[in-house]
């Protein structure tokens, strides 16, 4: 159970406290499945170290140039390589994206990982860490994203949001981090909390310059006051009612 820990004396907001004010704060969220397990994993590979339009250029690239995952494995490295070129490092991800369908392909005899959503969650992630190039991050993605398991992708705006909120420790690191913050709330809550901490490290609790004095969290969050903020308080709050997928939120 995760204890939230104390700054400065103040006691923190639990994680459910947390997602419930940011619930009401934002709106509603639903998951919703916008790629299949084995493109999300490839485009989030491509999505590393780059923004999501280079890696979406990328990956719409990819597909209409091969049209299937197969063909992309058999593609000559070289020719994938400038068809990628456009998310970046494509010297590195095209090699990598092979490498792992390859592996995938050996393993399972077919392109296909659906089976992962049967398995208990610690079992899937460390199937899919076991990947050539696959981390914490990638394989939270592509649990939660494509096949709906209650795996805790984090990314430089929710460590940002969870360190300065307390529900994380100063030493804790970012690939510890999904697992803190995935055992420390109901997994019906872990996709829209992952979406409410990555939103809400977007718009209010900005790495400079945060918007304190907009944040529903102010009241008792051990950080209130220690970045200088030059953003006035906002008359609105900002509504999140359509349905949001977090795909391309986590990249």
């Amino acid at each position: 159970m995760l204890r939230p820990r104390s700054i400065r004396g103040v006691r923190p907001y639990a994680p459910e406290d947390v997602h419930w004010r940011l619930a009401e704060y934002y709106g509603p969220v639903h998951w919703e499945r916008r790629l299949d397990p084995i493109a999300e994993l490839v485009g989030t590979i491509l999505s590393q170290h780059t923004s999501d339009l280079n890696s979406g250029r990328a990956f719409k690239a990819m597909v209409e140039r091969f049209g299937a995952w197969e063909a992309v494995l058999q593609a000559d490295v070289g020719e994938l390589t400038d068809v990628i070129r456009h998310g970046g490092l494509a010297v590195q991800k095209a090699p990598r994206i092979q490498a792992v369908l390859r592996e995938v392909l050996e393993r399972r005899s077919e392109l296909n990982i659906d089976f992962l959503k049967e398995l208990p969650i610690v079992e899937a992630k460390a199937w899919l860490k076991s990947l050539p190039g696959v981390g914490p991050k990638t394989a939270a993605v592509v649990l939660s994203f494509a096949l709906g398991v209650p795996a805790f992708p984090v990314d430089t705006h929710i460590f940002r949001v969870a360190g300065r909120l307390g529900l994380i420790g100063p030493k804790v690191s970012a690939d510890e981090a999904h697992d803190v913050l995935e055992e420390a709330i109901a997994p019906e809550l872990v996709y829209p909390m992952h979406v409410y901490l990555i939103t809400h490290g977007r718009q209010v609790c900005k790495a400079q310059r945060p918007r304190c004095t907009s944040c529903p969290l102010s009241e008792r969050c051990p950080s209130m006051g220690l970045y200088a903020s030059a953003v006035k308080p906002s008359a609105t709050r900002a509504k999140i009612g359509r349905t949001m997928h977090g795909g391309a939120l986590a990249r």
